[in-house]
């Protein structure tokens, strides 16, 4: 097994990284919006999900993301539609209104990735400890801390040029961890796939839980700040390409890993499970998982500090520097750190990113109605109420 995971990363990660993949122009489109869907919000779903429906998992999966298809398609929406209403010449009764609501928010979204950000480099922190040491919560806030203060400075002080090579390789590493990772738990338990226990209750509480997890399939918005470089069409194309391809492995993953919870009786579940689970199959994938994770959080971390910093510059119309912005992004999430716990966090991330969302949501719906396209008004509503749903309800897995 140490021998096949071994070979199979490397394969999958000459592909990924080969000159004909990145010279094509649709698939550099995707690579953004695909590194920030897929962070190692796939290693926490699966203790998440499973933890909260036991066997029934994969349902959990994939309603959150049918739900996450349906927000991007009001995206995906505006980026047709309504950009050239909020930025363009184009006549519109209540323009001014949908500037507003465009303005404000990009400044949810500034705060949900300040919030973000937190989440992913103390999950960082959380996959040092666990690979290397033992765990400790004060030595990991301690880490994350660190960190977060280094990218905060650096970024006011120099920008974070020197960081972004990072981003190239973050995709082909983190995809090829996960191909590894799949066809290990294929191989090791494909006679064991499907439902071993009877699933645990669903209920008003389990919906709040399954709510406050939204942020792990949260990303594809990234596609709609692409304007400089690629088109409307492209930016619409590689928001669905990336919806879908990170679906699939979400549901895949669920699919073969929630039987061996089961079947290694772990009682404990945490952010880093996983881990444990790994190390089970093989000892090369166990510090594949952790190199994965690493890379992931880290230049995910990154990527949000800059699109913090570049939204708090843009709407304050300079008045706030992004260098600035980068160092109130790192403050806030190192107040995140030490006021909350990970399973707070990612619950109060995906409310704030639930709050952009509905704001998003309401400019497509008022676009649609003035443009009376009422069944994309319906679809729009029906969203609506579940964003409302997530604001309002979403509670921590903890």
């Amino acid at each position: 097994m140490d021998a096949l995971t071994l070979i199979t990363f490397f394969i999958c990660l000459s592909i990924f990284l080969s000159p004909h993949l990145e010279r094509n122009r649709l698939w550099r489109a995707t690579l953004t919006p695909l590194a920030s869907i897929i962070g190692s919000g796939y290693l926490v779903s699966a203790p998440l999900l499973y933890y909260t429906l036991g066997s029934y998992a994969f349902l959990g999966m994939l309603l959150i993301v049918t739900f996450a298809y349906l927000i991007g398609g009001a995206i995906r929406y505006n980026i047709l539609k309504a950009e050239g209403i909020i930025y363009g010449d184009e006549d519109f009764k209540h323009k001014e209104l949908l500037r507003e609501m465009e303005t404000f928010s990009n400044l949810s979204l500034s705060f949900a990735y300040m919030v973000s950000v937190a989440f992913y480099l103390r999950l960082l922190s959380s996959f040092i400890f666990s690979g290397f040491f033992e765990r400790n919560n004060l030595y990991e806030n301690l880490l994350t801390t660190f960190i977060l203060a280094f990218v905060g400075v650096s970024g006011y002080l120099k920008g974070l040029s020197f960081l972004e090579f990072l981003e190239r390789y973050a995709v082909g590493i983190k995809l090829s961890v996960i191909v590894s990772f799949f066809l290990a738990l294929l191989l090791y338990n494909y006679p064991y796939v499907g439902f071993f226990q009877s699933p645990k209750g669903v209920n008003f509480e389990t919906l709040r839980v399954l709510a406050g997890i939204l942020l792990i399939v949260q990303g594809f918005e990234t596609s709609k700040y692409l304007y400089q470089e690629y088109s409307p069409e492209e930016r619409v194309r590689s928001m669905k390409l990336a919806q879908i391809f990170s679906a699939l492995i979400y549901l895949s993953f669920i699919v073969t890993v929630t039987p061996l919870f089961y079947r290694l009786k772990i009682v404990k579940l945490d952010e880093t499970s996983i881990i444990f689970v790994a190390s089970s199959l093989s000892l090369i994938l166990k510090y594949l998982i952790i190199l994965g994770s690493l890379m992931s959080q880290f230049s995910a971390g990154v990527a949000d500090t800059i699109g913090s910093g570049g939204l708090i510059e843009e709407e304050t119309r300079g008045k706030v520097s992004s260098k600035l912005g980068y160092l109130l992004t790192s403050v806030v999430g190192i107040v995140l750190v030490w006021s909350a716990n990970i399973f707070e966090i990612i619950t109060y991330a995906s409310k704030a990113f639930a709050f952009y969302y509905l704001l998003q949501g309401v400019i497509a719906l008022t676009v649609s109605l003035s443009k009376r396209e009422y069944k994309n008004s319906l679809t729009f509503s029906l969203t609506l109420l579940g964003l409302s749903f997530v604001v309002l309800f979403g509670e921590s897995a903890e």
